[in-house]
């Protein structure tokens, strides 16, 4: 039986601007290798910058409340996940997955999932995900490599954090959910997560970072348990 993980995978590495060729072509190519390992990978496909223009300029236009923007955002997850899809050709399996709670047929290397309802985002759709395939681990990839203890954008003395449980991590990041949202994991998926024992792996984009992951060694990044 091959081994299933489960991945997030930000939008912010997908479409950081433009979509980011180079960043698939490796990550397709990690894929493959691990493939070959005896694993399979369901993936779930952030909005990215494409959800943030495609917001952005519909505010402009028209008075736009949360779920409308939230609708937005799962547009641009879908188009997301048809591209990585395309480019996994015949390893993919024919569909994509948007209700991450549905009877699921799982028999290719790799399966593709997108957004869902408003209200949250693709990393509540991955815990979901994971709880249907029975997996008990969540691997979050995107442009944040670690939690800190502020936001290192703003404060330079920000610290990372390497371990914490759900509980910490809520208190610091607050549990609402905003469409858009930058927080490194949804507070929504946090709190599920949290109630289901599922534990979440912060990683970057850096793909020999996620190799070690992958392969038990040190790697960078905030373990969430």
């Amino acid at each position: 039986m091959p081994k299933t993980i489960v991945l997030s995978l930000g939008g912010s590495l997908i479409v950081p601007d433009s979509i980011d060729a180079n960043f698939l072509k490796k990550f397709k190519q990690t894929i493959e290798k691990y493939i070959k390992q005896n694993c399979r990978f369901a993936i779930y496909c952030g909005g990215g910058m494409l959800a943030r223009n495609m917001q952005k300029a519909a505010s402009e236009i028209a008075q736009l409340n949360n779920k409308d923007l939230d609708i937005i955002g799962i547009g641009a997850t879908k188009l997301n996940a048809l591209l990585l899809k395309s480019i996994f050709k015949n390893d993919a399996e024919s569909f994509i997955v948007d209700n991450p709670n549905s009877k699921l047929s799982f028999k290719k290397s790799v399966l593709m999932a997108s957004g869902w309802l408003p209200g949250c985002s693709t990393d509540y759709d991955a815990v979901l995900l994971a709880k249907n395939l029975g997996v008990a681990e969540v691997i979050n990839m995107s442009n944040v490599a670690y939690v800190y203890d502020k936001d290192p954008r703003k404060y330079r003395n920000a610290k990372k954090i390497k371990k914490m449980k759900w509980k910490g991590y809520l208190k610091l990041i607050g549990g609402k959910w905003k469409a858009g949202m930058n927080a490194p994991f949804d507070p929504i998926a946090a709190k599920e997560a949290q109630k289901s024992g599922i534990k979440v792996i912060i990683l970057g984009g850096e793909l020999r970072n996620f190799e070690n992951l992958l392969n038990g060694k040190k790697f960078k990044g905030t373990v969430i348990s």
